[in-house]
């Protein structure tokens, strides 16, 4: 939201000259007017200027673009253009050769991913297939428990306990 100012519109500027003297005379003669009535007509309202900010990808951007530039009048052109001042280019190449517009390029946040680890990933591909084996093993054990109980319920000797 911009802000505005407001001022007051004059008037009858002109009417007189000069300051009111402290005798109460007024020069040449004028008779004293009364305040003038502020209303809503008499008000004007400029708006404030703000000032412009440019992002580090545009000023990039520019700088490219000037470097880029052959021909006589070419920079000049750009600035036109784009609403420049010769200033600008001059600050903005500055800030690129010590660096500081690569600085400050969009990154991403929080800390550093690190690369896995190949080492991990055979190590978690191993524990998963362990886990699989061992869910099997109990599997396959409950199920030669449920073998030797129909065994004993039917009165026929397992295997195992044969030998």
């Amino acid at each position: 939201m911009k802000v505005v100012e407001k001022r007051k519109v004059a008037e009858g500027a002109g009417k007189t000259e000069g300051a009111r003297r402290a005798t109460g005379v007024f020069p040449a003669g004028a008779p004293a007017a009364e305040p003038p009535a502020v209303s809503g007509a008499d008000t004007e309202v400029i708006a404030k200027p703000q000032r412009r900010r440019f992002t580090a990808e545009y000023k990039r951007r520019i700088v490219r673009e000037a470097e880029r530039c052959t021909t006589p009048g070419a920079i000049g052109a750009l600035l036109r253009r784009e609403g420049l001042y010769s200033s600008h280019l001059t600050t903005w190449r500055a800030a690129r050769n010590r660096g500081e517009l690569e600085a400050l390029a969009p990154r991403k946040r929080g800390p550093k991913a690190a690369p896995p680890d190949p080492r991990d990933k055979k190590i978690a591909e191993q524990e998963r297939e362990i886990a699989k084996w061992k869910k099997r093993a109990a599997r396959a054990e409950a199920l030669v428990e449920v073998q030797k109980k129909v065994a004993a319920l039917l009165g026929t000797p397992f295997e195992s306990e044969k030998s």
